[in-house]
């Protein structure tokens, strides 16, 4: 991160702004819309980019941790971070109601969605996501109490000199998620090696 570019959520430009959206003093509470959803093509066939994002621009590198709460009720409910390069290019990650039950989701997009679930077994209602970018690597984390990180993912992830990053929050199937993001921050790359959790 350069000394010139803002960290802030405030400054983060919004992709389809929900029309129900408080933002203050770092903080940002939303309500989905009715059927919001980021995927490319993979075993659906569809191409949706409606999600609510909200993009704060970053250098070539950099490490990202919001905290999200969520109150997660239907199939594919969602909230969590996202990092985007253009609208082929992008990773969101987060809590997903998928089967009955809230799984720690990440879809990886490079013209063409995957998508990876686990078990989530702290509460899914409150948590925290870090990702870092660097050198075409991109290592996603989450914590339970801001203190633990374990690794989520480690993918590949297209080199450019700037990304945008912020939180994220779908409903494919419905509208009404409510969800608050906080104790955001945005820095130079953490430089941790992989298996140092904290």
């Amino acid at each position: 991160m350069s000394g010139s570019e803002s960290t802030a959520l405030s400054s983060g430009t919004w992709l389809n702004k929900p029309k129900k959206v408080t933002e203050e003093a770092g903080k940002v509470s939303l309500e989905t819309d009715e059927k919001t959803d980021f995927w490319r093509e993979t075993f659906y066939g569809f191409t949706r980019d409606s999600g609510h994002f909200l993009g704060v621009k970053t250098g070539s590198a950099f490490t990202a941790q919001v905290r999200i709460q969520g109150s997660y009720q239907s199939l594919y409910d969602q909230a969590g971070i996202m990092v985007r390069v253009d609208e082929s290019r992008w990773i969101k990650a987060g809590i997903e109601i998928s089967d009955g039950k809230a799984m720690l989701s990440s879809v990886l997009t490079n013209q063409k969605s995957d998508w990876s679930t686990a078990i989530y077994d702290k509460d899914p209602k409150d948590f925290w996501l870090r990702v870092t970018v660097e050198k075409g690597v991109l290592r996603l984390q989450v914590s339970s109490d801001k203190k633990t990180w374990p690794l989520v993912r480690l993918a590949p992830f297209p080199v450019s000199d700037h990304y945008f990053v912020g939180p994220m929050a779908c409903t494919p199937e419905r509208g009404g998620l409510n969800v608050t993001f906080s104790e955001w921050s945005l820095t130079a790359p953490l430089g941790k090696a992989l298996h140092d959790l904290s």
